[in-house]
């Protein structure tokens, strides 16, 4: 007997619910340090602390949670910015990374570094205010290089790609020129929660809540912003507004991305593409659903990344890029007709 499709979608989320809960206590036991499930419990419920060890609870509150949180929160943010592109753009090879907005804020970052700018703004607000600057820079160069094409999908991909190969050719000249700092702009480059803190969580959780909450409810301008611009005005949507807001929202979020933990790519394109697929292409099931599963894969490949050769962390935008790139290759077989 066959389960009705809704059946079907529950019986999938308690699945993607348990999924979830299992990664996340995966993901503060695993590591360089294996530490046992009952330690981990003992922490969380207070009970038989007796049986943890000084240097395992140290690494549980102090490095694995902070990092599991991070995992997370980017996840979400990447992955809801992917879908809001792909509509944005009526494209569906578009996200954050693939549009070169995440090398943008990465640059950023990675130049003030280098030139010492955080001199100007120190701390936390710096890391984050070169990121966003850059971005939307970047955001604002795909929009002027696109012109009034940019929907089209080919030109908007090739204005992506060309921007990412340039701001990936000066970050490999900051790197040539400045070897001893190395290991930031590496960091910038390719994406790492090792050094993820509470002082970071602490300031941006808020400020990615209230974007996320924003774009929540833009569910039905996003359903609206699907049709021809044509239809959309006619319906009474202020069509440039919105992209405006849109835009604006995203390029922050990412931002944000980029400042807690680099440039991690795909999880924009994947997640989306993925939750459409099985739940539908209304906004209201795709933007928290893309949350939810994006916070997930992004944790998974954090746990890869740091698992799958001892002793040695694996920058986690090399892994999110293993899932990515085959991806892309079929979405982009999938679409070629309307690109040509």
């Amino acid at each position: 007997m066959k389960l009705s499709k809704r059946k079907t979608n529950n019986l999938i989320l308690v699945i993607l619910f348990i999924f979830g809960i299992l990664i996340i206590f995966s993901s503060i036991t695993k590591g360089s340090v294996k530490i046992p499930l009952k330690e981990v419990l003992a922490i969380f419920f207070n009970t038989n602390e007796k049986i943890v060890s000084a240097s395992h609870k140290y690494i549980i509150l102090n490095l694995r949670i902070p990092r599991t949180i991070s995992a997370l929160i980017v996840g979400m943010s990447l992955a809801i910015s992917g879908a809001v592109f792909q509509t944005l753009f009526k494209n569906p090879l578009t996200e954050p990374y693939l549009l070169g907005i995440s090398s943008g804020a990465a640059l950023g970052v990675a130049i003030a570094s280098v030139f010492n700018l955080f001199a100007l703004i120190p701390g936390i607000w710096g890391t984050f205010f070169f990121a966003f600057i850059f971005a939307l820079l970047t955001s604002l160069l795909i929009f002027s290089l696109a012109g009034k094409n940019r929907t089209s999908l080919l030109i908007l991909l090739l204005s992506g790609l060309a921007i990412n190969f340039f701001l990936s050719a000066l970050n490999s000249l900051l790197l040539y020129f400045n070897r001893d700092k190395l290991q930031n702009i590496i960091y910038w480059q390719m994406g790492s929660f090792s050094l993820s803190s509470y002082e970071k969580i602490i300031f941006t959780l808020p400020i990615i809540i209230l974007i996320i909450v924003l774009l929540l409810t833009k569910t039905k301008e996003l359903d609206v912003l699907l049709l021809s611009d044509d239809t959309a005005l006619s319906i009474g949507l202020d069509v440039k507004k919105q992209r405006i807001i849109l835009l604006l929202l995203t390029t922050l979020l990412t931002s944000i991305c980029v400042g807690l933990a680099g440039t991690i790519g795909f999880v924009g394109l994947i997640i989306p593409h993925i939750v459409k697929l099985i739940f539908g292409v209304k906004h209201k099931f795709v933007l928290p659903l893309s949350l939810y599963v994006g916070a997930i894969f992004t944790l998974l490949c954090d746990i890869i990344s740091r698992t799958l050769i001892d002793n040695a962390e694996i920058p986690i935008g090399i892994i999110t890029a293993l899932f990515g790139a085959p991806f892309f290759l079929y979405i982009l077989r999938k679409t070629k007709a309307s690109i040509l």
